[in-house]
């Protein structure tokens, strides 16, 4: 089987949509580790295409403050008009549902999905010593985390726990391949579909294959410009639509 896995696509439909056509008829099922909202300039589209697609589906803290579910007090003014917005350009029954996705870890095809950490969905996993203890606690081999936004990730192997970084694919490539050990755990990361912020602006997201026991990182190039005329539009803060061709 090939599952799809995709996260923090924040309202960015042209990223999203630039996503699923490079891959295209390469994959199964589709699972999503939140944040379809918050950002962007497309809430309802996202909503509408991801909701039908996936097996499996979380919150985001995004999604949770949209939907009135958390308050705003740790999001900085950017990213607090960035949640106003939507919240007033939502449909009442997207609406309805982002305060109806479950909260992480679940468990879905053999995966396990956090949107932050395994132990707290808020919580930003960017160091080994912030992965230790959800890759103790999770009781699976692949563990799926979003909310930093970066591929990569970490894996504990022989009582040791290593960082994994994961090279962007070059000379017309679309993906980076990892194997995975057996008797190795994984806490992975597939990167932002709307926001990347590992300093590569391609849209991210992975692809786990279990015949060939490997991950495949994707990045795929979309209309930057876009999308960022479409904020422009929406008069959202400038931040938002620089950071997408600069992904930081």
């Amino acid at each position: 089987m090939r599952r799809l896995v995709l996260s923090d696509v924040h309202a960015n439909a042209s990223a999203l949509t630039a996503a699923l056509a490079a891959c295209r008829g390469l994959w199964d099922r589709a699972v999503c580790l939140g944040d379809l909202v918050g950002y962007g300039p497309d809430p309802n589209e996202v909503i509408d295409q991801v909701r039908p697609l996936v097996a499996a589906i979380i919150r985001g803290n995004h999604d949770k403050a949209v939907s009135g579910m958390a308050d705003l007090e740790e999001f900085n003014p950017v990213a607090r008009s960035a949640v106003e917005w939507p919240r007033a350009q939502l449909r009442a029954e997207n609406l309805q549902s982002l305060a109806e996705l479950p909260a992480g870890p679940i468990h879905a095809d053999g995966l396990t999905l956090v949107h932050g950490a395994f132990q707290d969905e808020d919580e930003y996993v960017f160091v080994p010593e912030q992965a230790i203890e959800g890759l103790l606690m999770t009781p699976g081999t692949l563990t799926f985390f979003g909310h930093t936004h970066m591929q990569g990730g970490f894996v504990f192997r022989d009582s040791e726990l290593d960082t994994i970084a994961i090279r962007p694919p070059r000379d017309g490539a679309l993906f980076s391949a990892l194997p995975i050990e057996t008797g190795a755990r994984y806490l992975l990361n597939p990167g932002s579909i709307g926001q990347p912020r590992d300093g590569d602006a391609r849209a991210a997201f992975a692809i786990v294959d279990s015949n060939e026991s490997l991950v495949e990182f994707w990045r795929v190039p979309y209309d930057i410009a876009a999308v960022q005329e479409r904020l422009r539009r929406a008069r959202l803060p400038e931040t938002l639509a620089a950071r997408l061709a600069s992904g930081h």
